[in-house]
């Protein structure tokens, strides 16, 4: 037996293969299904997300090339120059940095644990998951949990869009029921209409060039379009303007935030500009109640949140090798339970066996000296098959481990 990871993530394959082999719920529930057809593989989960595919598996042979075989199949063609392969306790340190998101693309993001869980329950839905997977992956999520509840490594922002909010947040408390006008309809303005959303805001209000773009957007959001060249003009109740155009000159002039800001008797709005290049000319800050944040403010609150999460990884890596170490001395002796369970067994059929043949011996005497003679045969097979069990334990990992099995199997199992 041995654990085994082959797949490939974003560090060593491009988003165009990325893509090509990404699975979807439904294709790794037809190949778990199916898992019967591959000799060598006990278990076995399917983890597949934008940014990795990975096949965690339990194999019987060492250097078996089915696990290749059934990615290839699952996958449609071979990948193998983007393919990275772990076994043993790296298999094991792997997993637990993933579902830490140690090994994220962006460091301590939380989702991808979610979805080592739910490629761990859909594996074990189909049967294709038995004690030493069960065993990895509770423990994988466990582990993935206690970094996130004792390090900070998921405080702080690391993206433009969310430290966008978050830099709103700071400066006007809470952003419930604030009014929000966001110019762009591109992914950073999504994002960050998301967090918006997130964070329970009044209303959001879409302004973007093609107007179609914009109520697609809104559908979106539950928010509502506007004209682009109406926007500004019914910004009067707005708190907070957020731009992400692509546009190659300014889309807030000072002049006309100027009109705005006499239009509104001075009452302060929030501007942060996502833009590169600026979508806000830098000017409207010599205007009384206006505040401007732009990309080089955020990139500076992004880049000090980085380094704030790689300090708090330093934390994580250590839970997670005193964890790393616990599971695999738990698995020295999972390695060989089935083969202790068949010598126990074994023995005490044979134990029951013999009861039974001097039953009619023993007919005349008490209860009591029959469960002592009961608890006395059950200790002697105890203490027979202890020393045996005790040097197969002791075996794993070296190289008389195949030849202690074998021996144990020969000498006192059928065969």
């Amino acid at each position: 037996m041995q654990l085994k990871i082959l797949g490939l993530n974003y560090k060593t394959a491009p988003v165009e293969i990325r893509e090509k082999i990404s699975l979807d719920k439904e294709s790794i529930r037809l190949g778990l299904e199916n898992l019967d057809g591959y000799d060598d593989i006990e278990e076995a989960v399917i983890l597949s997300t934008c940014n990795r595919t990975e096949i965690y598996a339990v194999i019987s042979t060492v250097h078996a090339d089915s696990i290749r075989d059934f990615l290839n199949d699952l996958t449609g063609g071979s990948v193998e120059n983007y393919l990275y392969e772990y076994t043993g306790e790296s298999c094991v340190r792997h997993l637990f940095k993933v579902a830490s998101s140690l090994d994220s693309l962006i460091l301590g993001e939380g989702q991808i644990l979610s979805q080592v869980k739910d490629a761990y329950t859909l594996a074990k839905s189909v049967g294709a998951t038995s004690t030493v997977l069960n065993t990895l992956f509770n423990k994988a999520i466990a582990v993935g949990k206690l970094v996130r509840t004792e390090t900070r490594i998921a405080y702080n922002s690391v993206s433009i869009s969310s430290a966008a909010v978050n830099l709103a947040e700071k400066n006007l408390g809470s952003l419930q029921n604030l009014i929000v006008l966001i110019f762009g309809a591109g992914k950073m303005a999504q994002l960050t209409a998301q967090h918006l959303k997130s964070r329970n805001v009044g209303k959001i209000f879409i302004a973007n060039r093609h107007y179609s773009r914009a109520v697609e957007m809104a559908e979106k959001f539950n928010a509502t379009a506007v004209k682009w060249e109406d926007a500004l003009n019914t910004a009067d109740n707005v708190d907070i303007i957020v731009t992400s155009t692509g546009a190659p000159h300014y889309v807030v002039k000072a002049w006309q935030t100027q009109q705005l800001m006499t239009r509104r008797q001075g009452r302060k709005i929030f501007f942060i500009d996502i833009a590169v290049p600026r979508d806000v000319d830098p000017d409207v800050t010599k205007i009384n109640g206006v505040t401007l944040y732009n990309i080089d403010d955020l990139e500076s609150a992004v880049e000090e949140n980085i380094k704030f999460r790689q300090e708090e990884a330093k934390s994580a890596r250590k839970i997670l090798n005193e964890h790393v170490a616990a599971i695999m001395e738990r698995f020295k002796y999972l390695k060989f339970r089935p083969l202790m369970a068949d010598l126990s067994q074994r023995a005490e059929k044979i134990r029951e066996r013999e009861i039974k043949r001097i039953a009619n011996k023993l007919s005349n005497i008490s209860n009591d000296d029959k469960k002592i003679i009961d608890n006395m045969t059950k200790m002697i097979v105890r203490k027979l098959l202890r020393m045996p069990m005790m040097r197969l334990n002791a075996s794993v990992g070296t190289d008389d481990e195949k030849f202690y099995a074998d021996a144990m199997k020969a000498l006192l199992l059928d065969g």
